[in-house]
């Protein structure tokens, strides 16, 4: 294990969320929130002072492989959540540092699981600060610091895989320098696109801004208590459509800049994704149909949280807990399957559960036919052993880790349903469960233990569970 670059690494991380303090400072100027303006500057300079010292002590070899860059990857994240909680007490915004951890970790894991039952008395530095740490995590900081310097040339491959989301990362063109930057400039058009849209649709800027953290970043942070169901029709139907732009593979995108219409819409991921919305969608428009005066409002709540639920963000603009029962199970089995691969959001990826379908079809066919030789494709190209393998070895690992943890939290002895979806909506990023859970409600309930439990969980489904997972490996700290 190459400690000294592991550290060199995170010190560039905590640097870099000292100048990203910088802009809720901003904001606490500009609202004339003196004391939340000054707190964010100080915490930015002492972020900044720990990142400088452990980049004090200079590698004396760059190379990264896979063991260092999941460590890299895991413990950067746990440092930038246990920089990024310090200004939530230093404001009095959150005044219990674990409660304030646990913000800061769903914040940066885009979970949105708040503990806050009342975001008003929050200043508009904390808003800001608790919005754009979705931003932030939503694409993945290493993912930007690869897009500004080139640390450590064809090895940054392997911290990019580790952080990013999906059973395969490849470069989209030749350097992945090149790479980040291009995911970067196109996160941040459609940050820009959907807060133009929003302020179309009747929001302020500040709301535009915060809200389009969320939504691109599918974090689900709201300004409000309601989250986003005090917005206009008009709003919740743009919000909702971003949040399915969110959930798109980002290569699509690319392809779509170069004109290569053929790669985008070839992607059976991406086919099956916006299948899985639109059915969804109806199906459950049709089972609320006596909760609301007319089919439009039913279908626009449908969809809302259809959107919502698949790409993780956990934005509501309804109480879905009340809704039917076959309408919550649609809604939670959502939850698992998550969005695409290669974008912001959470869960298993619909690239994961069409590679089981896949494999479990070729068994079958196996049985049938013993004799014939199968070869599984996915986007005209076939899937690699490796890829099966680490597909094969995620899902056994998240149910291991989703039983684990939801035995662990049942020491404070909730009901089932509470138990289990929270476990759902934090494993896979989502936010809000049912029951207890539920979009009205909070995690504040839960013990100091379960929190962490809780905490982790948000960690390890945001980096496809390996790269925090490999910690609890006592190989992984060897040297060379």
């Amino acid at each position: 294990m190459n400690i000294i670059m592991v550290l060199y690494i995170i010190g560039w991380i905590l640097e870099f969320e000292a100048m990203f303090m910088l802009l809720p400072t901003l904001v606490g100027v500009i609202y004339r929130e003196p004391k939340a303006a000054l707190c964010y500057l100080l915490t930015a300079l002492f972020t900044f002072a720990v990142g400088f010292c452990l980049k004090v002590r200079k590698p004396r070899t760059t190379d990264l492989y896979m063991r260092e860059g999941f460590a890299t990857v895991a413990l950067g994240w746990s440092a930038l959540s246990i920089f990024g909680a310090i200004p939530f007490v230093a404001t009095g915004d959150i005044p219990n540092y674990i409660n304030a951890l646990f913000e800061a970790v769903s914040g940066f894991t885009t979970t949105g699981a708040s503990i806050l039952s009342d975001v008003k008395h929050l200043t508009h530095a904390g808003l800001f600060w608790r919005s754009f740490t979705h931003w932030i995590g939503g694409m993945g900081v290493f993912v930007f610091i690869m897009s500004v310097l080139p640390l450590m040339g064809g090895s940054t491959l392997n911290l990019m895989r580790a952080e990013s989301t999906g059973p395969s990362v490849g470069k989209l063109v030749p350097r992945v320098q090149d790479t980040a930057k291009i995911l970067y400039q196109l996160y941040l058009a459609l940050t820009l696109l959907s807060t133009i849209v929003y302020i179309l649709c009747g929001l302020k800027p500040f709301e535009a801004v915060c809200i389009s953290f969320g939504t691109v970043g599918t974090g689900g942070y709201g300004l409000v208590n309601t989250s986003i169901g005090s917005y206009s029709a008009a709003a919740q139907w743009a919000i909702g459509i971003f949040m399915v732009m969110a959930g798109i593979n980002y290569s699509a995108y690319f392809y779509l800049i170069r004109r290569q219409l053929k790669n985008a819409f070839a992607i059976e991921e991406i086919r099956l994704y916006l299948t899985l919305v639109a059915v969804a969608t109806i199906v459950i428009a049709l089972n609320i149909t006596g909760y609301y005066p007319t089919f439009g409002e039913g279908l626009r709540a449908a969809f809302f949280q259809v959107s919502s639920i698949i790409t993780t963000t956990g934005y509501s603009t309804a109480d879905f807990d009340l809704w039917p029962s076959f309408s919550k199970s649609i809604l939670v089995a959502l939850m698992f399957i998550g969005a695409c691969s290669g974008s912001t959001a959470g869960g298993m990826k619909v690239s994961r559960v069409l590679i089981y379908f896949k494999e479990l079809w070729k068994e079958l066919s196996g049985m049938v036919h013993p004799r014939q030789v199968k070869v599984l494709r996915m986007d005209g190209h076939v899937l690699e052993n490796e890829t099966l393998r680490s597909t094969s070895a995620f899902l056994g690992a998240y149910f291991i880790l989703y039983m684990l943890s939801t035995l662990a939290i049942s020491i404070d002895n909730f009901d089932f349903t509470t138990n289990f979806t929270a476990v759902a909506a934090t494993l896979n990023n989502i936010g809000p469960g049912l029951a207890l859970v539920g979009p009205t409600c909070n995690y504040n309930g839960f013990g100091i233990f379960s929190k962490f439990v809780l905490m982790l969980d948000m960690l390890a489904g945001r980096l496809e569970l390996f790269p925090i997972l490999i910690l609890f490996k006592p190989g992984c700290w060897k040297k060379y």
